[in-house]
């Protein structure tokens, strides 16, 4: 009997597949978008009312860069427009919010300028990019540490011009790192007063944003579930000798984690599209998280786990996918409609 070889599907058919079942056109693109911008303005006016004004400044003006990049780009290469589709807004956006209130003007237009014209624009756009553009901007910003780091106090507010007077304090990562809990307190890090980005302060924020993506299907629970369970069950044996449940308390609501967990690693083009994938991708983040955050040089490991991740999306897929004998791959859209990718 001749037996039936199984196909390889190559990863970028699979990101055009991806890229056209979630997005439906340019009005549909358009929506999703402004669904993530809706999300992050309550945890955006949160960090506007503990570090001051220069927040929105910094959140409109990478919003502007990041979509005049992009129409900057299409002129450049005689595409057609894409910055009204709005991803550039939501790149510039989540960028912002990775960053400390202290950040310098010039460091997030250049951040932009990285996330927008070679992460996303040189790989062919959206739907093309295999790195979340937000996170790849944020690591090339690290070229500037001691920027990066000098975190603003909550209620502090730096100036709108210069930031060199601005009373900086340490974020609750710096004490864990040390093998302590942090000082302040579970309900402070639920309402972000604290240290930190912009956008990993108001924890009930980013939750409240999160569960406004799913109940409006622009994510599935699959990622930020497998995420954040598999860092909360690591942490619990992780515990460095402190009070396990304590210790994963703090682990969940300290750093990027939930930003990462519910508006990054979701983004449908860098994540997996089988459901498989998805729950691999999930668990695969949350171990890199805790294994870079108690063994990396940097205080933090959510955005490397993630963009360490999106790396091994195809790979995810392959594993995830259907075996001999079943023959497809069924992706469902929001209407309930799917595409057949045969084996």
């Amino acid at each position: 009997m001749k037996r039936k070889r199984l196909r390889s599907l190559p990863r970028p058919k699979v990101g055009k597949i991806v890229s056209d079942l979630l997005s439906g056109g340019r009005n549909k693109v358009r929506g999703k978008m402004t669904d993530v911008l809706l999300a992050l303005i309550p945890a955006l006016g949160v960090a506007t009312y503990f570090f001051g004004p220069r927040v929105l400044i910094l959140a409109i003006m990478s919003m502007a860069a990041s979509a005049f990049f992009e129409a900057l780009y299409c002129n450049i290469v005689r595409r057609r427009q894409t910055w009204r589709d709005g991803s550039a807004m939501v790149t510039g956006l989540l960028l912002a919010m990775t960053l400390p209130a202290s950040a310098p003007y010039w460091m997030v237009l250049l951040g932009d300028a990285f996330a927008i014209l070679v992460v996303k624009n040189l790989y062919g756009g959206l739907g093309k990019n295999f790195l979340n553009p937000a996170l790849a901007g944020r690591v090339f910003l690290f070229s500037f540490p001691v920027l990066m780091s000098r975190w603003t106090a909550a209620m502090q507010w730096p100036g709108l011009g210069s930031t060199a007077d601005a009373v900086t304090s340490a974020t609750p990562m710096a004490a864990m790192r040390a093998g302590a809990l942090p000082t302040v307190t579970i309900r402070e890090l639920l309402v972000g007063q604290r240290g930190g980005a912009l956008g990993e302060t108001a924890a009930l924020m980013l939750l409240a944003g999160g569960l406004y993506l799913l109940l409006r299907k622009d994510i599935r629970l699959r990622i930020p579930a497998s995420f954040l369970g598999t860092v909360a069950v690591l942490s619990l044996i992780w515990n460095k000798g402190n009070d396990p449940v304590q210790w994963m308390l703090y682990s969940l609501l300290t750093g990027g984690l939930l930003l990462g967990a519910l508006f990054m690693a979701t983004d449908p083009v860098t994540s997996p599209v089988t459901p498989g994938g998805q729950w691999l991708y999930g668990v695969g983040c949350g171990v890199m998280t805790v294994f870079l955050r108690n063994c990396g040089a940097w205080r933090e490991g959510v955005g490397f786990a993630i963009l360490f991740m999106n790396l091994c999306v195809w790979l995810l897929d392959k594993a995830a996918r259907p075996g001999k004998g079943k023959g497809e791959i069924r992706l469902m859209d929001d209407g309930g409609e799917g595409a057949r990718l045969d084996e």
